[in-house]
């Protein structure tokens, strides 16, 4: 413990001290109103976030700058939610779903210049698509900070954690999706050989995905008019939300990123943009971490969403068909790493595997709501 303390710089403690002061404040102001579990929850985002800024250094900047923004946006409301319609700056840049359409352009445009980037092999051109994908997750966190805020502007009965809807998980998937993509980026970019394209050249072929939830969005958005907050089912009235559902979505976001980087491997099998994007080595290299750090992050979602049925149904497993699909997306991969990890295979069989995984995962999370009725059948389009 004492090496690892041994090895913080200032910056460390300082943003520490930062995440430190305001989960203080939060439960100063807010900690009557929490149960111990909620509590507990504080405590745990507390410490995961100092742990993330020590992990990855460019979060010592990310969360803080979001945060501060999303005060702004929310001292602007001056506790009126009509507000959001007639202030400046809320209406069209900071109020939740303005934040949204932000994000949404700048995703499109971050991926328009990631292949634009690729194909001239242009530095500049993809660290400007680097950019705009951090702006687009900025505005992606702040849209939902705010909504949150907005949601208890409503009613006390009616806030809720914006996770709670497919239009809030998609936007939480994107957000997640970017960020971890982003991390490999930096991290893989830094390792690369000085002979090999730059790792940002990924970017290509990962925020297509992103922009395909992306065109979800908007659709849901404007034929659906799911942006509009809503109270929260009686089965969704849990603490486990808070945990289950960002847990399950590190998951699909890896899941997801992993799929897209075994799309460029097998491009890049073919002889295709080789010279444009990493080397085919580097790409299985990065779906594989993707696919285990997913395949945790899932595997702690089943465990807390077995718990979650045990506290509101009575029983930790019942074959609901959402339960059943989880399992088949948990063994997919299980299989994926087992067969990586215990038999040493590699190459375009295992890209293929995690092309097929991500339409197997698809179907858990959307399809089996659209065409499957059980217990789980309350998120459907």
């Amino acid at each position: 413990m004492n090496s690892i303390l041994q090895k913080r710089c200032w910056q460390d403690y300082l943003f520490a001290l930062l995440i430190s002061l305001t989960g203080i404040v939060t439960w100063h102001r807010y900690g009557s109103f929490l149960d111990y579990y909620e509590q507990g929850i504080l405590l745990g985002a507390v410490a995961g976030l100092i742990w993330l800024g020590w992990f990855w250094p460019a979060l010592r900047w990310f969360f803080p700058v979001c945060g501060a923004i999303a005060l702004a946006a929310i001292g602007l409301y001056q506790g009126d939610l009509a507000r959001g319609q007639s202030a400046f700056w809320l209406k069209y840049v900071l109020a939740s779903q303005s934040a949204v359409m932000w994000m949404c352009v700048l995703f499109f445009l971050a991926m328009l210049m990631y292949w634009f980037g690729m194909l001239k092999r242009s530095g500049t051109v993809l660290g400007i698509a680097s950019g705009l994908t951090w702006a687009a997750a900025a505005a992606a966190l702040i849209s939902k900070l705010v909504r949150w805020y907005e949601s208890y502007l409503i009613g006390s009965d009616i806030g809720h954690i914006p996770v709670s809807n497919l239009y809030e998980v998609f936007i939480l998937f994107c957000l997640i999706t970017a960020l971890m993509y982003l991390y490999y980026e930096a991290k893989f970019d830094q390792t690369r050989d000085q002979k090999e394209q730059s790792a940002r050249a990924m970017g290509a072929f990962v925020l297509p995905v992103i922009c395909a939830a992306v065109v979800f969005i908007i659709w849901y958005t404007f034929d659906r008019q799911a942006h509009e907050i809503q109270p929260l089912i009686p089965a969704l009235q849990s603490w486990w939300m808070k945990i289950h559902v960002p847990a399950n979505f590190v998951g699909y976001g890896a899941f997801a990123l992993a799929a897209m980087l075994g799309v460029a491997q097998l491009v890049v099998s073919k002889s295709w943009l080789v010279n444009r994007l990493p080397s085919y080595d580097t790409l299985g290299e990065v779906m594989y971490k993707a696919i285990a750090v997913g395949f945790l992050f899932f595997t702690i979602a089943t465990v807390l969403g077995a718990m979650w049925a045990a506290d509101a149904w009575g029983g930790y497993w019942s074959w609901d068909p959402k339960e059943t699909w989880a399992l088949i997306v948990w063994l997919n991969y299980a299989a994926w790493l087992h067969i990586r990890l215990i038999k040493g295979w590699r190459g375009n069989v295992l890209a293929w595997w995690a092309v097929i995984g991500l339409l197997v995962t698809t179907f858990a999370f959307i399809g089996v709501n659209m065409f499957l009725s059980g217990l789980h059948s309350y998120g459907g389009l």
